[in-house]
C-alpha cells in the first residue's frame, strides 16, 4: 500500500483534503476547511510537479495550512462582532414601534388591537375610539402602551 502512494502521492493529498472537508462539515469551525483546502492544493502541486519529494510536500503543506488558518483568524477578528438581537424571542418586544389600528375603542385606558394574527390588550392614556391608528410605545407584561398618532 505504501509503494502505492509513493508512487501516487497527488491522490494521496487529494484524499487528505477531501478527507478534511468531510470532516469540517460535522462543524469544526473553519480549521478544517483551510486545511484540506491546502491539502488538495497540494495535491494539484504535486500534479504539476511530479519531482518534488514527500519532505517538501509536508512542508509546504505545513506552510499553507498555517498561512491560512492565520489569515482566517485574521479575518474573523476584524469582522465587527454582533451581539445579536436583544429581542430575540421577546414578541411583545419586537412590536414596539409598529402601528396598527383599535378593534376595540378604550375605556379606562384599556383597549384591543391586532397585530398580523395576534389580538392584543393596549393601554393608553386616554380612551380612543375603535379605528383610531395608534402605535406600540412599551409593553409591559401582555399588554401593549399605546399611544394615538396625530396626522
Amino acid at each position: 500500500m505504501f509503494e502505492q502512494i509513493a508512487a501516487n502521492p497527488q491522490w494521496f493529498w487529494i484524499s487528505l483534503g477531501g478527507l478534511l472537508l468531510a470532516t469540517e462539515m460535522l462543524g469544526a469551525s473553519g480549521y478544517l476547511l483551510w486545511s484540506g483546502v491546502s491539502a488538495v492544493l497540494v495535491g494539484i502541486l504535486v500534479r504539476l510537479l511530479p519531482q518534488l519529494n514527500w519532505e517538501w510536500q509536508g512542508s509546504i503543506f505545513a506552510v499553507m495550512t498555517i498561512a491560512v488558518a492565520y489569515l482566517w483568524w485574521y479575518w474573523l477578528r476584524q469582522r465587527p462582532v454582533s451581539s445579536g438581537s436583544q429581542v430575540l424571542n421577546q414578541r411583545n418586544r419586537q412590536l414596539i414601534g409598529t402601528r396598527t389600528t383599535l378593534t376595540e375603542a378604550m375605556h379606562n385606558g384599556l383597549g384591543r388591537v391586532n397585530i398580523a394574527d395576534s389580538s392584543w390588550r393596549a393601554q393608553a392614556n386616554e380612551d380612543l375610539p375603535a379605528g383610531t391608528e395608534v402605535e406600540v410605545v412599551a409593553v409591559e407584561g401582555v399588554t401593549l402602551v399605546v399611544r394615538a398618532i396625530i396626522r
